[in-house]
């Protein structure tokens, strides 16, 4: 008997959680590079390592969220962001479970955020802090250091949205 998707009939085999294996591999990534980094650099600033003109790596801990948001707040942002991390991917994962696998954009798009999300999910969880190392830079602005994590789910997001603008275009085409 085949096991099948709530509410749509997709066999679960058939359905966008396939597309999970790419959140393990994301997750897998993520948190390597951040166990490398934590390894084989020291903490801060002086400590970074000029890659290119515009690049550089850096091992800093965020308490917070993107761009540091909340970083100072005491704490209790940790289960906030936890919270949050779990909503988000059991709602993606609930969606996966509605869409046909053949649905490759949207698929790919919540598995790549839900690895992000895991990623720093497990940071938080474990180290109490994000880890993040990439720093990228134009003369002095610095752009805020991030990881692996965050670049799935920025993908993730803008992948989202692309996928809107061409399902808004398929219906405006079948339209006419």
């Amino acid at each position: 008997m085949t096991k099948l998707s709530p509410e749509n009939g997709i066999p679960l085999k058939h359905s966008g959680v396939r597309w999970l294996w790419l959140a393990a591999l994301v997750f897998i990534i993520d948190i390597a590079s951040k166990l490398s980094v934590m390894n084989s650099m020291e903490y801060g600033w002086p400590n970074r390592i000029e890659l290119l003109p515009f690049f550089n790596l850096l091992y800093v801990h965020n308490y917070g969220a993107a761009f540091s948001f909340l970083s100072d707040a005491g704490g209790w942002q940790r289960w906030l962001f936890t919270a949050i991390a779990l909503g988000v991917c059991g709602m993606l994962t609930y969606w996966m479970r509605k869409l046909p696998a053949t649905h490759k954009l949207a698929n790919v798009s919540y598995a790549l955020i839900i690895g992000g999300a895991l990623g720093n999910l497990f940071d938080r969880l474990y180290h109490g802090f994000v880890v993040d190392f990439l720093d990228f830079y134009v003369g002095n602005y610095h752009w805020p250091a991030f990881n692996i994590a965050d670049m799935a789910i920025c993908i993730g997001a803008g992948l989202i949205i692309l996928e809107g603008f061409l399902s808004d275009r398929k219906k405006q085409t079948v339209k006419h």
